[in-house]
């Protein structure tokens, strides 16, 4: 009986072969698109599950106590003193450890390298238990020249995980040390906010150095079993209260407990906790997840749609069929059970088909993403038994319908009607409901789509306040052994041939480093935040920076100037005299407004007092002689920064302008000078424009890959319409025979089968609009620089709409059409 079932089904499909097509296809991509998305939202929402108790350990990240007026509301990076404090203060603490960030020039056969390490102290490993391949983990970090490296760093700079023991030559601040390898780590997953290469111990030195007002590294602190993270949470403004040191400036006290809050977050949960965090992992948020679980949701929906609607109009016509196997004998349960077994095997086909497409394009949609997720069949997180229930589910769904209503025909009565089909009434309406809902979800992703691409766009286009073009940034000019020459250096880079300006700055291109301070203005009694950066002179004009009142900063000017580079002794002194004299400042118009001044001339003259490193927490005269125009050196996502410019004599990055036809020619001729100059250390050089790139690499290519399944979303909706147009213009044959033996034309048939499609595609109109407005309005409000949406994504979703409808159903309304009336009224 069974095999009869499955052979009268494969005859079925092979007589109907466009509407097979349909269905399978339709329903195999709007399957295989549902499972790639979903996918990826588990991998994302997956992040650090592989950490033994992630339960327990969390991350302490820095909030700003004023959101609307800091650039980074939330960030991963934390205090390292608080690990004093709150080891001892909070008993619910198993263990915490700080991890400071710092990247020491490694020596290897004289040629020197950077990477990446973080400083921490012994009992790390106990916070956070990294997978160990060699030594012991308990041990690794007791002594002061421990070296701990990752299975990457250990094959690429010993060939062998066998590493213990080897001794490496590292170069900071000046200082050449040797550190003896203690233990390697397996490389921690891409599905990680950790990216640790290196790991080394933290001397009390660091410490002091980075007290209170320094952010520089990472907070991890292991709970007690039971402990309540949100407890401590509120404790911490009385520990706030009691242990950090207020600073006096002037107008009354301010401690850094006024300025920022602290919370604790899950390491599971920092990946999409919304703070910032290291470029090379950059975070997701779960309203993207959301969106992509919801877009996946609505693609699989309208391929079952696409299938029940087809299944159930094709059933229709089948009552004369029906009726016969009634005569010939067959029971009611038999009827249902061969039109349940024919959409078994349809939906099975479409099924295998779409695990193929899932296998084929996983890869490349992961690469795409920069992502390694991948398709596991089995287990918990298997997609097999998933797979098998929307196998069940939407193969029953298409097969529910034909089979319990027209296994219930009499057989006489349909076959003394001469029918071929019967339908409910109503079922038409149904049908249609379901294609308004399906392009309605397909205009929707239309609009989401332009809104996106557009936004995308003017962020990467986006008048930044400064010339994008023709800037090489080279890191590292803070090290030690380049600080005592940066005047050296940017001499002579400014004399290589296609250099058009060069200059020291500490706030570089796509920068993720934010560095602020304290400003009391007159009249004030509470410090106000601002970005505090030294710029060598020559930075205004070198990055294009417009002057809006007074001057630039001069080397001219001795007040232009802080504390140069100097012996300890000599500089510690210097420092005190800043304290006392002062310092000339330029502002961005930005903090000229937050200083309160409505017009920049106004700024001019006017001095305010700030926090300066070296300044023995005293408040630092400082005079504005010019405002600039206001600038973005960050992501489009992020507020523009409230600015001081100053001149210190020390910074991270040189800045060089090329106006040449060979960029790339210039950047090695710097490179050349770098390394004549500074030959043990490494030379970064990088083109802006990529740099800057990079800032939406992940955001680019998320919203690409949204863009590409709203397509699919749309091709399904049009396979959908087709297969109901094809089903209406046979069902309408002798109708369209009749109207043309009265004289209709051609034309009016054509009007007349459009006119009919067209009226849902309306309605998905006004339906889908305001939503795809809504979300879009609100994941616009993530950006600091955002388009407006006007009425044009609107409109072009909506000609799109019609367009593809009509040109779905055109070519059946022009078949029909033409059909001979006499074949027509011959049809039953």
């Amino acid at each position: 009986m069974w095999r009869n079932y499955l052979k009268v089904g494969f005859r079925a499909l092979a007589k109907n072969k466009t509407y097979a097509f349909i269905n399978i296809f339709g329903l195999s991509v709007g399957l295989a698109a549902c499972l790639i998305l979903l996918i990826y939202v588990r991998y994302e929402s997956g992040y650090d599950e592989w950490i033994p108790e992630a339960e327990r350990i969390y991350q302490v990240q820095t909030i700003s106590a004023d959101p609307e007026d800091s650039e980074e509301p939330v960030s991963q990076f934390s205090h390292g003193i608080i690990v004093e404090t709150w080891r001892r203060d909070f008993p619910q603490i198993e263990e915490i450890v700080r991890l400071d960030s710092a990247e020491p020039v490694f020596l290897k056969n004289g040629e020197p390298s950077a990477a990446p390490m973080y400083l921490t102290e012994e009992n790390f490993f106990r916070v956070v238990p990294l997978p160990f391949l060699r030594g012991d983990p308990a041990t690794a970090l007791r002594g002061m020249d421990s070296l701990v490296v990752s299975r990457t760093e250990a094959m690429k700079r010993f060939g062998t995980l066998d590493a213990v023991g080897q001794m490496v030559t590292a170069i900071r601040r000046g200082e050449q040390s040797v550190l003896r390898v203690t233990g390697v780590f397996e490389d921690i997953p891409r599905h990680s906010h950790m990216d640790f290469g290196l790991i080394g111990r933290i001397s009390e030195r660091d410490k002091e150095e980075c007290g209170w007002g320094c952010i520089n590294g990472f907070v991890y602190a292991k709970l007690r079993p039971g402990a309540d993270p949100q407890e401590i949470e509120r404790q911490l403004p009385a520990w706030e209260r009691r242990s950090i040191p207020p600073v006096d400036v002037g107008a009354g006290e301010v401690s850094e407990g006024d300025l920022y809050d602290w919370r604790l977050v899950n390491v599971r949960n920092v990946h999409l906790s919304g703070a910032r965090g290291p470029l090379e992992r950059p975070g997701n948020d779960r309203s993207t997840l959301v969106t992509f679980a919801v877009v996946a949701l609505l693609i699989l929906a309208m391929a079952a749609v696409n299938f029940i609607n087809l299944a159930t109009a094709r059933a229709s016509q089948r009552a004369r069929e029906v009726a016969l196997r009634k005569v010939l004998g067959a029971t009611r349960k038999q009827l249902i059970a061969q039109f349940l077994t024919e959409s078994l095997v349809v939906t099975g086909i479409a099924v295998l088909l779409s695990l193929l497409i899932v296998e084929l394009a996983l890869p490349h949609v992961a690469a795409f993403l920069d992502s390694t997720f991948e398709v596991s069949w089995f287990g918990i997180d298997g997609v097999l038994l998933p797979v098998l229930l929307l196998w069940l589910m939407v193969g029953l769904a298409g097969g529910l319908y034909p089979a319990f209503y027209l296994s219930r025909y009499r057989p006489a009565e349909v076959l003394k009607a001469n029918q071929s089909t019967a339908e409910p009434l109503g079922t038409g309406w149904v049908r249609m409901g379901l294609v308004v809902a399906q392009f309605a979800v397909s205009i929707g992703l239309i609009v989401c789509t332009i809104v996106v691409y557009r936004q995308n766009v003017h962020a990467q286009s986006v008048d930044l306040g400064f010339d994008r073009e023709g800037l090489i940034q080279v890191a590292d000019v803070n090290r030690a052994a380049v600080v005592p020459q940066t005047e050296t250096l940017l001499r002579e880079v400014a004399r290589i041939e296609g250099v058009s300006g060069v200059a020291g700055t500490n706030i570089p291109v796509a920068t993720d480093q934010v560095l602020t301070t304290g400003v009391m203005v007159p009249g004030r009694t509470e410090p106000e935040v601002m970005g505090f950066y030294s710029v060598s002179p020559e930075f205004f004009e070198t990055m294009g920076l417009r002057l809006l009142a007074g001057r630039v900063l001069a080397r001219s000017a001795a007040d232009d100037s802080s504390t140069p580079y100097e012996p300890a002794d000599v500089a510690a002194a210097a420092e005190r005299a800043l304290a006392q004299r002062g310092v000339n400042v330029v502002t961005n118009s930005l903090a000229a407004r937050r200083m309160g001044f409505t017009d920049p001339q106004q700024a001019l003259g006017k001095q305010v007092r700030l926090s300066m490193f070296g300044s023995d927490g005293q408040l630092v005269p400082a005079t504005i002689v010019g405002v600039v125009a206001d600038s973005r050196f960050r992501s489009a996502r992020r507020p523009i920064e409230p600015q001081i410019f100053f001149d210190r004599r020390i910074y991270n990055t040189m800045v060089v302008r090329v106006r040449s036809a060979d960029p790339e020619g210039v950047r090695r001729r710097v490179g050349e000078v770098w390394r004549r100059l500074f030959p043990e250390v490494p030379f970064t050089g990088r083109h802006a424009d990529q740099q800057l790139a990079s800032l939406y690499a992940r955001e680019s290519a998320t919203a690409t890959t949204f863009s590409a399944f709203a397509i699919v979303a749309v091709v399904i909706a049009c396979l959908g319409l087709f297969g109901l147009a094809a089903f209406t213009a046979q069902r309408r044959t002798k109708e369209i025979g009749i109207r043309k033996v009265f004289g209709a034309r051609s034309l009016d048939i054509v009007k007349l089968l459009v006119w009919q499609f067209s009226k849902p595609v309306i309605l998905a109109n006004i339906i889908g609009a305001p939503v795809a407005w809504w979300v879009m309005q609100r994941w616009l409000n993530g950006f600091d620089s955002r388009i407006e949406i006007g009425p044009g994504p609107f409109l072009i979703a909506a000609l799109i709409a019609f367009t593809i409808a009509i040109g779905t159903i055109a070519g059946h309304a022009i078949k029909v059409s033409r059909t001979n009336p006499i074949k027509a009224l011959r049809y039953e």
